[in-house]
């Protein structure tokens, strides 16, 4: 089992799979695939498109199979390794898990665009114009906060539903943004954060990231170079 992936230190889609794998104990050899840009002519694009005609990553490949994004790939986990309880077992539960989930994939357009994942850097002056200057960043943490503060308070933590599941490792790319540009959260989140970037699997993700030493401008609309 192969899971293509992009750069550690910015792609918050393909850590999502990354972690759930590594932190489930599913076997998989990891295939980086290095951004040099996105247009159609890139060699990213080049390769990921023969693979899947998203022309994106993640991509799983299974053998001959190859599914790609981030959701689907959760799901076909979930079916294709029953006895590792990727989901919450109880039924309403496991909905709802699907249902934040679900609203990450679609949603939360502000912040993503205007915090992009870099977990090298520390931008808390970014942060705090972001939060200043954009009312739907503003939005979209004061929901994030409300999400993760109802759910940890519903099924007790340490993780949103209790013990580790898809949901965690979908906002584990959220949990490196907050860090990055130190948006403030209330104790309980700043908590949860904490259990999260102890989680191995995201340890490691973190760690490889750093190591990366990979400067692109395209992914850094505020920095001209590594620890400007």
């Amino acid at each position: 089992m192969q899971l293509y992936i992009g750069n550690k230190n910015y792609s918050s889609w393909s850590m999502r799979p990354w972690v759930l794998m590594r932190e489930t104990g599913i076997v998989f050899h990891e295939v980086m695939v290095r951004f040099d840009s996105f247009s159609p002519d890139s060699q990213f694009k080049q390769r990921m498109r023969a693979l899947s005609p998203a022309g994106k990553v993640p991509v799983l490949a299974d053998e001959d199979l190859v599914v790609w994004d981030t959701l689907a790939i959760a799901e076909y986990l979930a079916e294709r390794f029953p006895e590792r309880q990727l989901w919450p077992r109880e039924r309403a539960a496991r909905a709802r898990a699907r249902s934040v989930c679900a609203e990450m994939h679609s949603g939360f357009a502000a912040l993503r665009s205007a915090c992009p994942m870099n977990i090298e850097a520390r931008l808390p002056e970014v942060g705090a114009l972001v939060l200043r200057d954009r009312p739907g960043v503003r939005g979209d943490l004061d929901r994030i906060v409300q999400m993760w503060c109802e759910l940890l308070s519903e099924h007790g933590g340490p993780m949103l539903f209790g013990a580790f599941s898809v949901a965690d490792a979908y906002y584990a790319p959220v949990v490196m943004r907050l860090r990055t540009y130190c948006l403030p959260v209330p104790d309980a989140v700043t908590a949860y954060m904490g259990r999260v970037m102890e989680l191995p699997g995201v340890r490691a993700w973190m760690d490889d990231a750093r190591q990366e030493r990979d400067f692109l401008d395209f992914e850094e609309p505020y920095r001209l170079g590594r620890g400007a």
